[in-house]
């Protein structure tokens, strides 16, 4: 399944499921797993349980007698619990561990070389600059 991560898991019945949700039913679709807070901060050093929450329906009744049914939210999944194990210290959003230089440090960083791209589309080095001598 494209977006799913090492906690979700697939069902007798068929039903996508996701260990890490403790609170409200733990059925979850490709898209609510893209949006799931552990993934957006990925780090091996946070501990957690997730909390799903699905919104109710709304019945809306007009004055004619028409009544319709919104139920236009989709659910969402949101930390339950959340700590950082190298810290000690709890994590309320993904916000928090944006900047930790823990996090960073295990993610790879973008190797920037000094090359320019020529008309074709070759990649090649930068010539070493070269004192000129004798030119007036």
């Amino acid at each position: 399944m494209n977006g799913a991560c090492r906690y979700s898991g697939v069902a007798n019945d068929g039903r996508i499921t996701c260990r890490k949700i403790v609170q409200g039913d733990n059925e979850v679709s490709p898209n609510l797993c893209r949006d799931c807070p552990a993934k957006s901060v990925c780090c091996d050093n946070l501990r957690f349980s997730l909390e799903k929450t699905s919104p109710s329906p709304i019945v809306v009744r007009y004055n004619g007698g028409h009544t319709e049914v919104w139920d236009n939210d989709p659910p969402s999944i949101s930390f339950y619990r959340a700590a950082c194990v190298v810290k000690v210290m709890p994590i309320t959003s993904p916000k928090e561990c944006a900047g930790c230089a823990l996090r960073l440090a295990t993610q790879p960083q973008p190797v920037r070389r000094n090359r320019e791209v020529t008309r074709r589309g070759k990649v090649v080095p930068f010539p070493q600059p070269v004192a000129a001598v004798g030119m007036k």
